[in-house]
């Protein structure tokens, strides 16, 4: 037998590190199809990840003696194939914040939690599984070519990059673009240039993992995240920290819905779609609470009518029924809806067949608005109306069929949302629109394909033709002696994942040819060169305050767009007061680039930025 044979008959299990009984319960109901084995030791981890063939992994922060980030950076290291999920409490998800973002983690389970909770974690856990694992090996056991990561160095690929082009998933241009002539933005996951978006984020994480989502007014994460947000609406990492509040909101939401705390769930879903109005959850916790609340009205006692008194109140909530389900209100609003009346109805006469007859009409209307919410693509409603339909009693069999179809067509919605960014990746990189405009170049749609799948194989094709561009863009800035391009190109190149070897070719290339033209081209003063834009430096207020005058001695190298980089501070009178305005006002400036044998190169220079009190 084959090696995909033998692949084909292996049975995929998910593997549970817990002691929570009420956790593995949860787990077991949401993996039809797949085995379930419960692990209580971390010595026989690895072992039984093997014994099982484990495609997703449950960790229970709960039970673990090791740091849920040392374990899961050990397990991605050993089993880049597994899926995992983290269960934890939401100081716990603070920690894992990098592994979620990095895909090491895939979810993160706040407990408590609820069963329909862990159901769709588990389900979408199990479509990665199968969308990045199964899927790739079907394909090379049908016979498909199947790509394989080049172990060569990066000076043969840049040699043969006009001959591979062609052949590559994502075509790079037949001659290479010229080198840029503005600033790249930062690259993926780097701090942002912006000291002052810099230090929003900062603020913003830290609230964060404080705990801080909407407390206090104006230094919550929230609220920082989206001020970043207003300065720059790309920025990756304040749309990240910005739906992680909005999850730590539902998920505590969801945590007080399990415990029937019915006005807190309310309020925190209510603070999650200000935020957010059409986050997917939001719709699906509201119907939750709605449905509670008519639950926690039904439960209450109430005096025993009459019979006589009791056919009529039937009677009267049978027609208020009817009345809903033709206006099409069966769900909501809460208390004054088709499914209120009829669970009123069946609270008084249980064995009556017009009360058992107005359940099936809703149970079937529910059905029916659930097959045309899938028909319409709209995913999130349909979840909606399946789970009502479930919690009237429907068919087990039909809410299941229900839910396969919307999991089909989940799957489906995603494949074509991903292909189409991967097309708009690769036409922006054929086009030479690598990094601007901001909001539509290559580095943009690589973007949207991280934050919508990013493990997929989309992504991580897309990854690597970004890498090898930024590469070759590294190597064309170097040549034209322009090495800020050329340090921004490597980070660029280096978020993407690119090769370490290759990474280190050219960044030695650059410590050299940067050697050489110090040697060769000394610092120039500033005052030789011709600058385009001032910025002043800001006077720190205490030094104002207190009448200090002062200066500070600058390096800083002019490229060939004309921009400053690599600012240094070679000296200062007094030390530690004015060297940080110094240097945030000379990155601001700029100059004509320096053109020498009619081509533009980067220029070292000094400068020495005074301080003094205006009398």
């Amino acid at each position: 037998m084959d090696a995909p044979q033998r692949f084909a008959l292996a049975t995929q299990s998910l593997l549970a590190f817990t002691q929570d009984q009420h956790l593995l319960a949860a787990l077991r109901n949401a993996s039809a199809g797949h085995e379930v084995h419960a692990l209580g030791s971390e010595v026989d981890l690895s072992s039984a990840l093997m014994a099982h063939h484990a495609g997703v992994l449950v960790l229970d922060c709960a039970a673990l003696a090791t740091p849920a980030t040392a374990l899961a950076e050990r397990l991605h290291g050993q089993f880049p194939d597994l899926v995992l999920i983290v269960a934890g409490r939401p100081d716990e998800q603070g920690a894992l914040a990098a592994h979620i973002s990095s895909g090491v983690v895939y979810r993160f389970l706040h407990k408590p939690f609820s069963e329909q909770r862990a159901r769709l974690f588990v389900e979408a856990a199990w479509r990665r599984h199968d969308e990045t694992i199964i899927a790739p090996r079907a394909a090379a056991a049908r016979g498909r070519p199947r790509r394989r990561k080049s172990g060569r160095s990066w000076l043969w690929l840049l040699a043969l990059a006009a001959v591979a082009a062609p052949l590559a998933w994502f075509a790079l241009p037949t001659n290479p673009p010229p080198a840029p002539s503005a600033a790249l933005p930062a690259p993926v996951n780097a701090a942002p240039a912006d000291t002052a978006l810099a230090q929003l984020l900062r603020r913003a994480d830290q609230a964060l993992a404080a705990g801080q989502l909407l407390t206090p007014p104006g230094d919550n994460a929230a609220d920082l995240y989206r001020e970043a947000l207003q300065r720059d609406p790309h920025e990756q990492r304040a749309l990240n920290g910005l739906e992680a509040v909005i999850d730590r909101l539902l998920a505590d939401a969801d945590a007080q819905l399990q415990q029937h705390h019915l006005d807190a769930a309310q309020q925190l879903v209510d603070a999650a779609r200000a935020l957010s109005p059409a986050h997917p959850h939001v719709a699906f916790l509201a119907a939750q609470i709605g449905a509670q609340r008519e639950h926690a009205a039904l439960a209450k006692p109430a005096p025993q009518p009459a019979l006589k008194q009791a056919d009529t109140r039937v009677t009267d909530f049978l027609s208020k029924a009817r009345a809903a389900l033709s206006s099409g209100a069966l769900i909501e609003p809460v208390e004054d809806n088709a499914r209120f009346y009829i669970e009123s109805a069946r609270e008084l006469a249980a064995d009556d067949p017009q009360v058992q007859q107005a359940m099936a009409d809703l149970i079937a209307r529910l059905e029916g608005e659930a097959r045309k919410a899938i028909d319409a693509k709209n995913l999130d409603q349909a979840e909606i109306w399946t789970a009502a339909a479930a919690d009237v009693g429907a068919n087990p069999g039909q809410v299941a069929a229900l839910r396969e179809d919307a999991a089909q067509l989940r799957s489906s919605t995603q494949a074509e949302a991903m292909a189409r960014l991967s097309q708009s990746f690769k036409e922006r990189l054929e086009q030479g629109r690598i990094v601007e405009p901001a909001t539509d170049s290559a580095k943009f749609y690589l973007g949207q394909l991280q934050q919508a799948d990013a493990g997929g194989p989309a992504t991580l094709q897309a990854r690597s033709a970004y890498a090898a561009r930024a590469l070759l863009e590294a190597h064309t800035t170097l040549q034209a002696q322009d090495f800020a391009a050329t340090r921004r190109w490597l980070d660029e190149a280096r978020a993407a994942g690119s090769d370490a070897a290759a990474l280190g070719t050219v960044a030695a290339a650059l410590n050299a040819a940067q050697g050489e033209a110090q040697a060769n081209d000394s610092y120039v003063n500033e005052s030789t060169l011709t600058r385009t834009r001032y910025v002043a430096p800001q006077f720190p207020t205490a030094a104002q305050e207190k009448g200090i005058n002062g200066w500070v001695d600058l390096q800083f190298l002019v490229g060939s767009d004309g921009a400053v980089s690599d600012v240094a501070v070679v000296g200062a009178q007094p030390v530690g007061i004015f060297e940080q305005a110094a240097q945030d006002a000379v990155r601001h400036w700029r100059y004509q680039a320096v053109v020498r044998d009619g081509q533009k190169v980067s220029q070292r220079a000094r400068v020495r930025v005074r301080f003094a009190v205006q009398r």
